[in-house]
């Protein structure tokens, strides 16, 4: 049985507003994917966690730790809803700490923020290591890794494959709380250091769908 790992951007399941109509295809997708498979899906904080971020930052002098703590908050809320929808499909626990060994025969995991220092895109990282799966997908309002802002630059310039070095070059290796990056430097590391490969997709069905199947799809390979 082959094990996917999904960092699921919580600007995907709460842009504004829930984004029901996404969720109601993620999960039909799922559904369908897990009859031969296992899926662990890592939820992120996205927009929501930004906000609250932003308005502890105007309310009290605090940390990096206590942004985070907002953030991993904000990611544990987005899981439950993820978790919640697959009903008895899924695991009964939301996992918060991705090293403790999970024993279950349940083919969805549903995962949130662990700790301070680096986003939950480390926590899909761990997961994959646990359960020895070779890649991670990266799903978010990114639909690939640019040179530059998109939103900024009309001439941004997307990429199929990077190699980490390359990907450094961009992103840099810093992480601080609420860093919009295709995926997080700390998390970055530890992938290279492991050699799992991250793809990075948009939030299209079919070419997740493509993705998670191991055939071509329209993103970036990380390797």
């Amino acid at each position: 049985m082959r094990t996917v790992v999904l960092s699921l951007g919580g600007s995907l399941i709460v842009p504004d507003a829930i984004d029901i109509d996404f969720l109601k295809g993620f999960k039909k997708l799922i559904n369908d994917f897990i009859v031969d498979n296992r899926v662990i899906i890592v939820c992120g904080g996205g927009k929501v966690c930004r906000n609250y971020q932003n308005a502890l930052g105007e309310l009290s002098d605090v940390d990096n730790d206590a942004k985070d703590w907002v953030g991993i908050a904000a990611s544990r809320l987005n899981a439950e809803l993820v978790k919640q929808m697959f009903g008895s499909e899924a695991y009964e626990k939301t996992i918060i700490d991705p090293t403790q060994r999970i024993e279950t025969d349940k083919k969805i995991i549903v995962a949130a923020g662990w700790k301070p220092g680096f986003s939950t895109d480390m926590d899909a990282v761990e997961l994959a290591k646990q359960f020895d799966a070779s890649e991670v997908l990266n799903i978010s309002n990114a639909d690939h890794v640019y040179n530059k802002d998109p939103n900024k630059f009309d001439d941004a310039k997307p990429y199929d494959k990077l190699s980490w070095k390359e990907f450094f070059e961009i992103v840099g290796t810093e992480w601080k709380p609420g860093l919009n990056a295709p995926f997080d430097p700390i998390a970055s590391k530890e992938a290279e250091r492991t050699n799992i490969v991250v793809k990075i997709l948009g939030k299209d069905i079919n070419n997740l769908n493509s993705c998670i199947q191991g055939n071509k799809f329209d993103g970036t390979t990380i390797e």
